[in-house]
């Protein structure tokens, strides 16, 4: 296998943050813009809460998790292009990539408000009610971003849930608060972070 190297480099770093944070605000601006329900999820959101708590534990993303109604779509759609987003369906998944030279990697994913993502998955998504504003975008709430993560449970999940662990945002307090099988994942991950 043969890949290009590019020169080290921290400006390459810092545009590869920017763009992201870039992406969210152009996004999240058009469907407010647009008086579209939404709610930043995913990477994006575990990085704006961990920040409130210590900005030298938060991890960078490169895609943008979107939580809309499906009702909404349509609006999504029209909001999303007109700033440039193209729409791709990949994988069963909805999602804007960023113009003609973008990736579905740094795409913009929807998720969509009341439904399972997976028919595997414990629960469904949040509503897009469950926020809390932030500077440039509504974020979905500490509450409803920790069941969805419990509820998909990958390893980058598993990852951003020992962070909420690791800053206090999250602790045994919560596992009352939740069904069995999530309950027993996060006590999974309070027993043994390293897993």
């Amino acid at each position: 296998m043969s890949v290009e190297l590019h020169e080290f480099s921290w400006r390459r770093v810092i545009e590869a943050v920017e763009a992201v944070r870039e992406r969210v605000r152009r996004a999240a601006g058009a469907l407010s813009e647009a008086g579209v329900p939404y709610a930043v999820a995913g990477g994006n959101a575990v990085a704006a809460w961990v920040a409130r708590v210590d900005r030298a534990a938060v991890r960078n993303t490169q895609d943008v998790d979107i939580l809309v109604r499906r009702s909404d779509f349509q609006a999504v759609k029209a909001a999303l292009e007109a700033v440039g987003f193209e729409y791709h369906r990949i994988r069963d998944v909805d999602c804007f990539i960023d113009g003609a030279n973008g990736s579905p990697r740094d795409a913009v994913h929807l998720i969509y408000a009341g439904e399972k993502v997976s028919p595997g998955y414990p629960t469904a998504s949040a509503d897009v009610s469950d926020v809390v504003p932030a500077e440039d975008f509504a974020v979905l709430s500490l509450d409803a971003l920790v069941r969805m993560k419990l509820n998909s449970y990958r390893r980058k999940d598993q990852v951003h849930l020992l962070d909420f662990l690791s800053v206090g945002l999250i602790d045994a307090t919560w596992l009352p608060r939740l069904i069995p099988e999530p309950a027993s994942r996060l006590q999974q991950l309070i027993d043994d972070p390293n897993g």
